[in-house]
């Protein structure tokens, strides 16, 4: 293992649900037979990959961990960090859960609104980081999803975001050294912005477990 430090997992639960109309992350959501939150659903395959995951969220957000902990029966395995400055956007998010695991040798970032996400998806781009990767990814079908993941090198730059496109420009900028891995699951890509996201990954979901 090239990466002695470890590799932290930070997953972004900040965002304001403008497009959702409601609290999507909260919002209840039934896949392959079990209802639970949004958030629930995107941080069960994170705990399977760690001991640990960071959670960032907004101030005044003490209802919304207090019952995705309770859901998921797993308080001490999740850690909630506060961005203060979460209002201007992505990137302050990232920075703020960089910074509350500084000691790291690597970062994966997630989003809370990824309901769908494979754990398998999340122990491959952790094992790139482990074995040397400056950059990770997970994809489907050539197009880029998430989790991704960071190097130690990119410390000072992820702290140093700015704005609500996250580390795009890190991945577009150094994308010669990025190692995307392939997964055949589309959850790699479906975040939920708006209702008929949800609706569509539900149907889509439900298709999935018909025909299996």
């Amino acid at each position: 293992m090239r990466n002695p430090r470890g590799v932290a997992a930070v997953v972004l639960a900040a965002g304001n649900s403008r497009r959702f109309g409601s609290d999507k992350l909260l919002h209840p959501v039934t896949l392959q037979g079990t209802t639970l939150p949004l958030a629930a659903h995107s941080l069960l395959p994170w705990l399977e990959a760690f001991e640990q995951v960071t959670v960032v969220v907004k101030p005044g957000s003490a209802k919304f961990c207090n019952t995705i902990a309770a859901t998921l029966g797993a308080p001490a395995a999740l850690r909630w960090v506060v961005c203060d400055h979460a209002v201007l956007g992505m990137s302050a998010s990232i920075a703020c859960g960089v910074h509350a695991n500084r000691a790291a040798g690597g970062w994966m970032i997630g989003l809370a609104d990824m309901p769908a996400l494979p754990a398998a998806a999340i122990v491959g781009v952790r094992n790139a980081l482990r074995q040397g990767a400056d950059l990770a990814a997970a994809a489907h079908n050539d197009r880029r999803g998430h989790p991704v993941g960071f190097a130690r090198r990119y410390y000072e730059e992820l702290l140093s975001l700015r704005g609500d496109a996250g580390a795009r420009h890190l991945l577009e900028r150094d994308q010669a050294g990025l190692v995307q891995i392939e997964f055949d699951d589309a959850g790699v890509l479906a975040d939920i912005d708006m209702p008929g996201d949800l609706q569509r990954l539900e149907e889509e979901r439900g298709e999935l477990l018909a025909t299996s």
